[in-house]
Parts: structure tokens; sequence; C-alpha cells
């Protein structure tokens, strides 16, 4: 996987400090599990040893995703945003067609996204049917719960 991950820096950040408490609080729990389990004798019939090195593997798993993400990050730069379309960074105001209201989503990176509050990741299908839409284009975008109708209202930076 050499995909660029785009991100800002305090979403940056925020993986960085999931993964430092990974490794140097959740790990280091688990690995002490399975040390007392191991000290408990026969391996084969222990549940907790096996719970606990099922734990580690996700856990590492985990750390491995993180870790990824943190290595192909791409930095935005925000005097780089422009307010002339929805891109990366930016705050569109939407117009739902269907329910006639109106909704802010803000196209953040990884470790970012918050839906309860906006807050989309650049690469899910809503954001991807926004991007290069202009103030007053209307669009209709594709997602696992059906098709969204939108009207662009207006773009910001923030």
């Amino acid at each position: 996987m050499s995909d660029r991950i785009p991100m800002t820096r305090a979403g940056y950040e925020k993986i960085k400090a999931e993964l430092d408490h990974l490794h140097t609080v959740e790990l280091p729990k688990i690995l002490e599990r399975i040390a007392v389990a191991r000290s408990e004798g026969d391996l084969s019939e222990n549940a907790e040893y096996q719970y606990s090195q099922e734990s580690r593997l996700l856990m590492e798993a985990k750390i491995r995703d993180l870790q990824d993400k943190l290595s192909r990050a791409s930095f935005l730069d925000p005097s780089q945003i422009s307010t002339d379309s929805v891109s990366f960074g930016g705050t569109v105001t939407v117009k739902d067609l269907v329910f006639d209201d109106t909704e802010e989503f803000t196209l953040v990176g990884a470790g970012e996204e918050d839906p309860n509050n906006g807050k989309i990741n650049v690469s899910s299908p809503l954001a991807q049917g926004l991007i290069g839409k202009k103030v007053g284009d209307r669009v209709e975008i594709a997602v696992p719960q059906g098709m969204l109708k939108f009207e662009i209202l207006g773009i910001r930076v923030d």
C-alpha cells in the first residue's frame, strides 16, 4: 500500500497519541495477563492464556494499522485550500433536497472523523461525492443507506 493518506497535523498527532497509548499502556497490560496466565500451568486448557494471546494479536494488528497510517500521511497545507470547490480541509454547507434542511460537513483526514459533529473522512462515499463540486451544484450521492440529494450552498475554510 503506497497510497498517501491525507490528514491534518492535528489528525496525525491524534493517531500518534493513540499509538503511544497502545504501546505504553494497553499492550503491557495484555503482556502481563499472558505472563500471569502462563504461570498457572497447562496452556492448552488455559482460557485466560488463549484469550490474552488473541488480545495481543488484535492489539498488534491495530498498532501495525496505525503505524501504516502514520507512515503514509500526507499533510494538508491550510493556505492551499480553495473555496472555489469542495476539497479536503474545507467545510461545505448543503441543502438536503429530500428533507429540505441544511447540513454542514468538514472533510477531514484519518483520525479526525467525527460524524456526529459533521466531520467526515475525505475517503468516505459522501465526501467523495462532494469533492470538486461548486456552489449552486446539485449532486446525487450513492451511500450504503441509499441516495442522498444535495445542493451546495457554501464552501469555506475555517
